[in-house]
């Protein structure tokens, strides 16, 4: 009797969850009874922001693109839940799997758990305790719902536990936004746009910005940027600008950055505009740094893997295990603190070693095969 298969969808919507769904991907190819399914619900859709991530990545093209678009985040998040509903009803997998905390993760989970159907949450458990953040809500309303939760650090069990989640639902299996670092880092050092700063290792910084609570508000943004020139003020700043920043920026009137077109060396010191970069260049831009600033929640957790310094720009942090562990400081959105602790920061370079930085239990590169164990023993179990 042949054995039984497992059709498995796999949503992603963003950039993030792309880093993060490429090794599950791998990982369930490698079950002759899985039948992984693709769907990309179209929440970031241009090529920097969608498809140059399939491609360095090497994810198989989606199966199904639903190209929801952009949009408020109540509208987003009804035409992902009626497209992803008229589709699952057609499909009718035996398991959705959701990874990370946009839209995307939140709309594809309701729909799966009103069908009927098993969902599985990847980096299930991250807190920031600020009701503010969109991605907040996204986390707890999944979290809520869900009948496996993948746990990236011990801070999210404990956190779902205390929720009232089963334990028995709870598995801290290790990251894989790492597991994609650790497949990916070798081609990320020899980008060729690393090769074009014709800066010394560790002579420049990296920022990204995007969040509502730093970019929406004029007065802050440009209170954030004035203490990052002071900044650039000791070493170049590259600043790889996501399309919703690009907008706020020029909605607030911000046009005396230095641009940076990517085609030959840097000239100077300052604060340098790129266009989004893809993945393997964005690692490597990282990887080559003296420090990030950012108000992001993943490239916490790749800096810490990489032993690059990162500033925070942020009151909270969902990922306190980069604190803990790893290079992570989490500087508040005081503009003046932030310059305070890069100066730290750069007149402590050079001093000690990096050889025994520590990285967070399990962050090993192998947290897809761990999931992937358990979401087969679940079905078989769970088979009828």
């Amino acid at each position: 009797m042949p054995k039984k298969q497992y059709r498995i969808m796999n949503i992603v919507g963003a950039r993030p969850n792309m880093v993060k769904m490429a090794p599950l991907i791998r990982a369930m190819q490698q079950i002759p009874e899985f039948l992984p399914m693709l769907v990309h619900t179209g929440q970031h859709y241009d090529y920097l922001m969608s498809q140059v991530f399939f491609d360095q990545l090497g994810m198989p093209a989606p199966d199904y693109n639903l190209e929801v678009g952009s949009g408020s985040q109540h509208a987003q998040t009804a035409e992902i839940i009626r497209r992803f509903g008229e589709l699952l009803q057609q499909e009718r997998p035996d398991m959705v799997v959701v990874v990370g905390d946009v839209n995307s993760t939140f709309a594809c989970s309701l729909v799966a758990v009103k069908e009927g159907i098993p969902l599985a949450h990847v980096e299930a458990g991250l807190r920031s305790g600020d009701r503010t953040m969109p991605e907040e809500i996204n986390r707890v309303l999944t979290d809520s719902i869900a009948d496996l939760l993948f746990t990236t650090e011990e801070s999210g069990s404990q956190n779902l536990i205390r929720e009232g989640i089963s334990p028995e639902k709870v598995f801290f299996v290790g990251n894989t936004m790492i597991d994609s670092l650790v497949h990916s880092i070798d081609a990320a050092r020899a980008s060729a746009l690393v090769g074009k700063l014709a800066l010394t290792r560790r002579g420049f910084g990296v920022l990204t910005l995007h969040r509502p609570a730093t970019v929406d508000h004029p007065e802050k943004l440009r209170a954030v940027l004035a203490a990052i020139a002071e900044i650039s003020k000791r070493l170049p700043i590259l600043f790889p600008v996501h399309p919703r920043t690009q907008g706020k920026l020029a909605a607030a009137g911000i046009e005396n950055l230095n641009s940076w077109n990517g085609e030959s060396s840097l000239p100077g010191k300052g604060i340098w505009m790129m266009g989004p970069v893809g993945y393997l260049d964005f690692l490597g831009l990282v990887d080559s740094a003296a420090f990030v600033i950012t108000d992001s929640g993943g490239i916490q957790e790749e800096s810490t893997f990489m032993g690059v310094p990162c500033l925070t720009f942020r009151d909270n942090t969902e990922r306190p295990a980069t604190i803990e562990y790893g290079t992570n400081r989490l500087v508040g959105t005081d503009p003046e603190s932030l310059v305070k602790n890069a100066d730290d920061l750069l007149s402590r370079a050079g001093q000690g070693s990096n050889d025994n930085l520590k990285v967070p239990p399990l962050w090993d590169g192998h947290a897809a095969e761990r999931i992937v164990e358990i979401l087969h023993r679940y079905l078989q179990q769970h088979a009828e």
